[in-house]
């Protein structure tokens, strides 16, 4: 026996269902939706139904957050369209554009960390004569030896 919906609810998914159709936890959905970035309707239980635009909504942060977007900048961006739209291939090419810049500094600054890695054994120690990552051309060494930034901690 098939349980009727309320009115509107036909074209809606479950927590559920959305978790499995969208490949996230149910966590993540109720994550998503504290910080505005999705939206649920309530049934008369109080279980939440999402309309099937929110889909690609989910789809869109997970995409967005793979690439190394902050939700905060995922969030910005998904303000810019209609409550509870779908964003559209036009949509993401407006938004993605904007972290084009962005995207393509945080990938000069990974490859000028990956090509001074083979100075630095990532021990954070120190004690070798120099490391350009954390103590480029050895300006503590006036200080003394070992681990200057993390003896200063203390």
């Amino acid at each position: 026996m098939q349980s009727r919906l309320p009115e509107g609810m036909a074209a809606t998914l479950s927590v559920g269902e959305m978790a499995h159709r969208s490949g996230v936890a149910v966590s993540t959905l109720h994550f998503y939706e504290s910080k505005g970035l999705i939206a649920s309707e309530r049934t008369d239980g109080n279980h939440r139904r999402y309309a099937r635009a929110v889909l690609r909504r989910v789809a869109f942060i997970r995409v967005a957050q793979r690439v190394g977007i902050p939700l905060a900048d995922i969030a910005q961006a998904l303000q810019t369209l209609p409550a509870g739209s779908a964003p559209s291939r036009a949509d993401w090419a407006r938004l993605s554009a904007g972290w084009r810049a962005e995207l393509d500094e945080r990938l000069a600054q990974l490859k000028r960390l990956r090509d001074q890695l083979d100075d630095c054994i990532g021990c954070g120690c120190l004690s070798i004569d120099r490391c350009r990552l954390r103590n480029p051309k050895d300006t503590l060494a006036d200080e003394g030896a070992g681990p200057r930034r993390l003896l200063a901690r203390r």
